[in-house]
């Protein structure tokens, strides 16, 4: 068990911190401290004692990343209820299965999204709240009636949940002021369940993964331990709130350093994270690879192609300044005042990688999962090993279970981080654990005598090829993606031969001024080059074009169950 308690962590970030600025939303004037966060989270403790809502209760939470999303989930976990944070993604069926399933009793929305929530559809749900402003938006018959009041329940009991009336409550309650000394949480065990995460994975189940306080603070406590964050960084939050990585490094493990956290709440296009990393130059980046693949393949990648650039990379002793210019200007592109990036939610590219390497840029990779809170290895850039996934985490275990002649096998973990099991599905629960108490992750990989874990695909998106070999499709489209005019692939396996789907750049080939009737014959080319560059029994037979990028979890990952048969339910053609 963790030694520090997951609420006690908040609780003393918010007394010790209580005057440095907590959350900003970026783009608008609004920040507020330490102190008012605290403020904000005892007004909600009020508000949930006048819903009668009670420890254990689940709260649903979906929204853009911004101060309010923030200051519910922490109110509510401080109160002793269960959060259930929704992906923004989700549509409206699944976001209506998902708060019912839960049997959540209250739930906070944008506004965007109350506009798809049918209430009818919700039969657990005793009131709705608006995270633009915390105003209710809706009641249901689970709210106790207000006695002596006959008539107009809805409108009474919508007053009393009204932030007027609870502010009157709360300056009642605090009648000499709020104070760092009132800042006081429920007593809770590591033990107890505090957040039930719904997946949105490439397999297309959705799981509530049941997370304890423990699994929470020991991803907390390791991103403060490790230094990863450190007190007063500034740091942007752009990667999904409900999403367990930006959830925890981005959101929990900041707020418990006591660091000043900007939210993007739109979408983080790389021309808006560059901005934004210009203006606020924060102290630890963390990434998904599409973020970092994207910024290579549109900014490095031509510079690189440039004769003159080649000639002078192809000299030795002159590539060197030439490289340490590139990486000096992706540092500033970042912001120039960070020690690390964390590349972590799928595998980088490893063509990106390599390069990186190559020019000393300090970055390092690290994997996880929504059952592990998420991490299972890291290390910092300076011990980072090529290829690898960092090293398994000092409170984690990790076994290769049944390894190939290469050592390949099932990554299987223990450890503080590990979650209870999935909510209201105890098959699922027992097919992902073994007898011994082994999480299986479904990831392929290898571990070294370091530690150091090495990832090599999904072992439901392995192929088994003809002669037995085990082929890893994402290994190459690792591949393709770098090849001209492509912007991603997706390989899948047809009548025992590899085909490989392609989305087109389009931008890049208009910007050739190239027709896009001689896209297939840019495809062979580069399915001639791709299959020099792989095994015999990776090589793809045909490149079929397909008409808009492919669909994704939130963490960018390609959902591949919709395009393993039929190409998505879509005729692959141009654009």
């Amino acid at each position: 068990m963790i030694q520090e308690n997951f609420i006690r962590l908040f609780e003393d970030s918010f007394r010790n911190n209580w005057e440095l600025p907590a959350y900003s939303n970026y783009g608008e004037d609004f920040t507020i401290t330490y102190g008012d966060v605290a403020k904000r989270v005892a007004r909600l403790h009020i508000l949930f004692e006048q819903c009668r809502l009670n420890n254990g209760d689940r709260v649903s939470l979906i929204g853009r990343n911004n101060a309010n999303w923030a200051i519910t989930y922490i109110a509510t976990i401080t109160y002793g209820a269960v959060i259930v944070p929704i992906l923004q993604d989700f549509n409206p069926n699944d976001i209506h299965h998902i708060i019912n399933h839960s049997e959540s009793t209250l739930l906070f929305c944008s506004d965007n999204i109350w506009e798809n929530i049918e209430e009818d559809k919700l039969s657990t749900v005793k009131a709705i709240f608006s995270l633009n402003n915390f105003q209710c938006l809706n009641v249901g018959n689970q709210i106790p009636r207000v006695e002596g009041e006959e008539i107009l329940h809805e409108q009474l009991v919508k007053k009393y949940l009204q932030p007027d009336y609870v502010n009157t409550l709360f300056h009642a309650k605090y009648s000499q002021g709020f104070h760092r000394d009132n800042v006081r949480y429920i007593d809770k065990s590591n033990a107890e369940l505090v957040s039930i995460n719904y997946t949105s994975g490439t397999t297309g189940f959705s799981k509530g993964v049941m997370l304890s306080g423990n699994a929470l603070a020991g991803n907390i406590t390791y991103g403060l331990r490790s230094k990863i964050i450190q007190p007063r960084f500034q740091m942007i939050s752009f990667l999904p709130l409900a999403h367990a990585y930006g959830c925890a490094f981005e959101f929990l493990a900041s707020t418990c350093a006591g660091c000043h956290i900007h939210f993007i709440g739109k979408i983080p296009s790389p021309k808006i994270l560059l901005k934004a990393f210009a203006e606020i130059r924060p102290n630890a980046v963390l990434a998904v690879p599409l973020i970092i693949e994207k910024l290579y393949k549109k900014q490095i990648q031509p510079l690189l192609a440039r004769p003159s650039m080649r000639w002078v990379l192809s000299i030795p002793f002159l590539d060197a300044p030439v490289l340490a210019m590139i990486r000096s200007k992706l540092i500033d592109a970042f912001g120039g005042n960070f020690s690390d990036i964390i590349i972590g939610g799928a595998p980088l590219n490893a063509e990106v990688e390599e390069f990186f390497t190559k020019i000393k840029f300090p970055f390092t990779v690290g994997y996880g999962m929504t059952e592990c809170a998420p991490l299972i290895s890291h290390c910092v850039s300076k011990e980072f090993v090529p290829k690898s996934a960092g090293k398994v985490l000092d409170i984690m275990q990790v076994k290769i279970d049944n390894p190939d002649r290469d050592g390949v096998g099932e990554i299987c973990v223990k450890g503080e981080n590990v979650m209870i099991g999935y909510y209201k599905n105890p098959e699922a629960t027992k097919q992902i654990f073994d007898n011994d108490g082994w999480l299986h992750t479904g990831d392929l990989g290898t571990i070294d005598s370091e530690g150091n874990v090495f990832i090599r695909g999904r072992n439901k998106s392995m192929i088994l090829g003809a002669s037995g070999q085990n082929i890893f499709p994402e290994e190459i489209e690792s591949r393709l993606n770098n090849m001209p005019f492509v912007m991603e692939s997706l390989v899948i396996e047809s009548n025992r031969k590899l085909i490989a789907l392609v989305c087109p750049d389009y931008e890049a080939v208009d910007a050739e001024h190239i027709d896009h009737a001689h896209l297939e014959e840019l495809m062979e080319e580069n399915r001639k080059a791709l299959n020099a560059s792989v095994a015999a029994y990776e090589t793809v037979s045909e490149i079929k074009l397909y008409p808009h990028e492919f669909e994704k979890t939130p963490k960018k990952s390609i959902k591949r169950y919709l395009y393993s048969t039929g190409f998505g339910g879509e005729k692959a053609e141009t654009k």
